[in-house]
């Protein structure tokens, strides 16, 4: 099946809509917005209908996914756009290796349409309950010694440009909106359908052990470069450390027994997780205690599964996160950093400190633009009133040239962000080219981009 290249739908074709406003929060709660209209498109023609009409009545138009996204990146005061009747597959090519999938899809979703068809994604995030535009747009990524994030793994991509017009782009097809609109942070337009590369289905097998701070550290280089997947979590207030490497395996399948994952995936890491850290959010003096109970109860373990299975875990306990992108051969200094300040500080930080690795990539707004990256990544459970844990961290990872996830708290401006992006002007110049008007702007992208 073939997608869209243009558009020009008969104007009575409109999306859903609401007429009351209505609020919108985000998964964590921490971001709200009553937007004028709420629109749910079905099709390409209604959400380009709805665009146009935004356009008429001179209001601002954000799409909004899973709402995962920690900062307000989606948030609009004008037209609202829920994705969630655009979830067509459009076409798998098994020969071409592609699969095209309309943008408001769940990745949960793709990865179960990929497994029945013998496919994968080369690599993932750690959950899917994402959209996979508002995924891409932000930046999600996972951990990969050589595989990028989900955006890298797009092919070409169908975006709903200010003036409405359904446009196509890909390397060979309006390839300089393609190199920034793979990762657009809804700045460009809204994502209608993505084209990713896929692969055949492959399984992994993860080996995941308790290891101290610094040993994890004093082994860093080695285990990433040992593994194709090599992620850790350090709990503050002690030494433990929680490591997993995931390696493509030949099989045969070893999962989990359904005990098992219970015990380990739902019990121990949400339910009891979650009463754990509303304990220590009422009594913060049991929150150092908790963390060594914590760093302890996560214990050794190896299975073989189906990749996606393997990548991604459910995560319900809800928190507020900061995460920063800096050098990969910066990554032991600021986490030693981290540790002493966090040492030092007499704070009591429930959340375990998330450290993950990417490549290089040529995407012009990838936190991994030019650049091997390390990702350290820090929480807070919600509710939890911040004591000043990510100022101070956010202090340590701009002094290492730190770029922040798009989707996730900082407080960065244009000012910085243009230093240590090699293609900023390149991606500003292209949205004075598709949104002069900025259609698709908000509050936080006139912060990170500019006016």
């Amino acid at each position: 099946m073939s997608t869209t290249t243009s558009g020009s739908p008969n104007p009575a074709s409109r999306a859903a809509s609401s007429a009351a406003p209505g609020a919108w929060s985000n998964w964590a709660g921490n971001q709200t917005a009553r937007p004028r209209r709420t629109v749910s498109p079905a099709s390409v023609e209604e959400l380009a209908a709805a665009v146009r009409a935004a356009a008429e009545d001179g209001l601002p138009v954000k799409a909004v996914g899973s709402g995962h996204s920690f900062t307000a990146i989606a948030a609009t005061d004008g037209v609202l756009v829920s994705p969630e009747r655009l979830t067509k597959v459009r076409e798998i090519d098994h020969k071409g290796g592609t699969v095209t999938v309309e943008s408001g899809l769940p990745l949960e979703k793709l990865n179960v349409l990929l497994e029945h068809a013998g496919l994968a994604l080369t690599n993932m995030g750690d959950i899917m309950v994402q959209t996979v535009a508002g995924a891409t747009s932000t930046g999600t990524h996972g951990t990969g010694r050589a595989s990028g994030s989900l955006a890298a793994q797009i092919k070409a991509l169908e975006i709903v440009l200010a003036d409405g017009t359904v446009t196509r782009c890909s390397p060979t097809e309006n390839a300089d909106l393609f190199a920034g609109a793979r990762l657009g942070l809804g700045a460009l337009g809204v994502v209608s359908a993505i084209t990713f590369g896929v692969e055949p289905a492959f399984r992994l097998t993860a080996f995941e052990q308790p290891m101290s701070f610094s040993e994890v550290t004093g082994r860093f280089d080695e285990l990433v470069t040992d593994n194709e997947h090599f992620e850790f979590y350090w709990f503050p207030h002690t030494e433990g450390c929680s490591t997993k490497r995931n390696n493509r395996s030949e099989g045969p399948a070893a999962p989990l027994t359904p005990f098992r994952k219970w015990l380990d995936d739902e019990f121990i890491s949400n339910t009891v997780w979650e009463g754990a850290c509303r304990v220590g959010r009422r009594f913060p003096g049991t929150i150092p205690g908790i963390a060594k109970i914590a760093s302890k109860a996560w214990s050794e373990r190896t299975y073989t599964d189906v990749s996606y299975k393997v990548f991604t875990s459910p995560r319900r306990v809800r928190f507020v996160e900061m995460e920063y992108a800096v050098p990969r051969e910066a990554a032991t200094t600021v986490l030693r950093e981290l540790k002493a300040l966090v040492d030092r500080s007499g704070w009591r930080i429930s959340f375990p400190v998330e450290v993950r690795v990417a490549p290089a990539d040529d995407l012009w707004m990838s936190t991994a633009s030019e650049r091997d990256t390390a990702y350290i990544a820090v929480h807070l459970y919600r509710g939890t009133t911040d004591p000043g844990y990510f100022t101070e961290v956010e202090k340590i990872m701009t002094a290492h040239q730190g770029r922040p996830h798009w989707g996730k708290l900082h407080t960065r401006d244009a000012e910085y962000l243009a230093g240590l992006y090699p293609h900023f002007a390149e991606f500003t110049a292209l949205r004075d080219k598709v949104d002069p008007e900025r259609r698709f702007g908000n509050d936080y992208l006139r912060r990170v981009l500019g006016a």
